[in-house]
């Protein structure tokens, strides 16, 4: 019988707060980073399936997300990649295997290039190196500020925030904060947006260039789409055509909620093939 438990770990840096979800497991190390507004506990099924195959995992609440600071001042690239690298240290993760989704693939990949010898692999889930977007925050700051909070209950949170995919709507609402009045995101949308602000304004084509552990990409397909596009993809490859990288028909961007299973299995076969474990 399989044990879905954890043990909160918290980490202090430069007086952030930053909190883990520990899954334990013995194995290569495992680091596990959510997206834009998202939680830890979007990795819960992934972060399981990866203790049981022979992995320590431990899965982050970055800054101004989850159980983490709320209102950090500084919401860099940077200061997401130091959060990373103090986690790793203070936890004693040795030489992780950094798992991104979205947002904390941007997150896994700017680590693996601003220090090469951390990771011994990384798993880009619905990221890439991006492109400049002016309006991109604006888009999301509409999206988050559009919720109709509270919501009265788990069932109704997750069927607005899963627009049509209950895994999806289910693993957003289990980020949400109870309070008298109702369910609460665990983040301000003021800080997810200041969070984008070198996303407006920039790629990330340089650093993607520069890494050098092993990778694996892997995208959305179908009628709810991903993110990444056919150029952008074609690019990634073009840079690094060593990239190993798949795409999962009928799945959108929340690839790690939609098919968990697929992408445990994905993943192993990755690190297998690529002689990272």
């Amino acid at each position: 019988m399989t044990s879905f438990s954890w043990s909160k770990r918290v980490v202090t840096r430069d007086g952030v707060r930053l909190a883990c979800r520990d899954w334990g497991g013995s194995g290569p190390d495992v680091l596990l980073l959510h997206g834009l507004a998202g939680h830890a506990g979007e990795w819960d099924d992934t972060a399981r399936l990866l203790r049981d195959s022979g992995h320590r995992v431990v899965a982050l609440d970055q800054r101004g997300h989850g159980a983490g600071e709320r209102h950090p001042g500084d919401v860099s690239r940077a200061a997401y990649v130091a959060d990373v690298v103090a986690v790793v240290d203070e936890l004693g993760l040795e030489r992780p295997v950094l798992i991104g989704q979205s947002l904390g693939g941007s997150t896994a990949l700017l680590t693996a290039a601003a220090h090469p010898g951390l990771p011994r692999a990384l798993v880009v889930v619905e990221a890439g190196p991006g492109r400049a977007d002016p309006a991109v925050q604006e888009q999301i700051g509409n999206w988050l500020r559009a919720w109709p909070v509270p919501f009265p209950s788990r069932e109704a949170a997750a069927a607005y925030l899963g627009n049509g995919s209950a895994p999806v709507g289910e693993g957003w609402a289990r980020g949400l904060e109870e309070r008298a009045d109702g369910l609460w995101p665990r983040f301000d949308p003021d800080v997810m947006v200041r969070s984008l602000d070198e996303n407006a304004t920039r790629a990330f084509w340089d650093e993607w260039a520069a890494v050098s552990c092993p990778t694996l990409a892997v995208l959305g397909q179908g009628e709810r789409g991903g993110i990444i596009g056919g150029e952008e993809y074609a690019e990634m490859v073009r840079l690094r055509p060593a990239l190993h990288g798949t795409s999962l028909p009928g799945t959108g961007h929340d690839v790690h909620l939609e098919r968990p299973e697929t992408l445990h299995r994905l993943i192993v076969d990755f690190l297998r093939g690529t002689r990272a474990i």
